[in-house]
């Protein structure tokens, strides 16, 4: 799915990755560790979000709630990247499921446009589940609209983290 990129109109509250000190980022990624291990046991980005920094293809926005992450999301900009030319690509990102899982989402949505606009980036890219349908809603409600439709199927039938209540966007490439 993919929306036009528009300036923030109202401060949204993120942070970065590339931000946080050298002594903060092995905590970070415990962090982003235990949060997806929740959505589904032994899910870890750890190496993306290291790739994606060390090879300075773009950066992570964390959504922390005082020493808590609430969420994150690994994002590609622009050209040399898996995004392409003016494009911000999420390539992975989630946040805590729960009652405030869809304000959370939106506020990690609203990072994720935010960093595409302090990049100069036009597009932003963002691949979701249809049988995550509140997160598909929600993409819709805020002017994403599907560019590729893909099939995915799991062994044994497991759904993985493909429920209606999980908050994840990935990889549909």
């Amino acid at each position: 799915m993919s929306k036009p990129v528009h300036s923030p109109t109202s401060p949204s509250q993120w942070s970065t990755y590339s931000a946080l000190p050298e002594s903060e980022r092995e905590a970070c990624l415990r962090a982003c560790h235990t949060l997806t291990d929740t959505l589904y046991a032994g899910l870890d980005v750890e190496l993306e979000i290291r790739a994606v920094s060390a090879q300075g293809l773009g950066d992570t926005v964390l959504l922390w709630n005082g020493r808590e992450l609430m969420g994150f999301a690994v994002c590609h900009c622009g050209p040399n990247t898996e995004a392409g030319h003016n494009k911000c690509y999420v390539k992975f990102g989630a946040v805590q499921s729960g009652p405030t899982g869809g304000a959370l989402f939106d506020r990690l949505l609203d990072g994720c446009e935010a960093l595409a606009a302090t990049q100069s980036m036009t597009l932003l890219e963002a691949g979701v589940s249809t049988a995550r349908r509140q997160a598909y809603r929600k993409m819709l409600e805020r002017g994403f609209r599907t560019d590729i439709q893909g099939v995915t199927m799991h062994r044994p039938d497991d759904p993985g983290y493909n429920r209606p209540e999980v908050y994840v966007i990935d990889d549909w490439r």
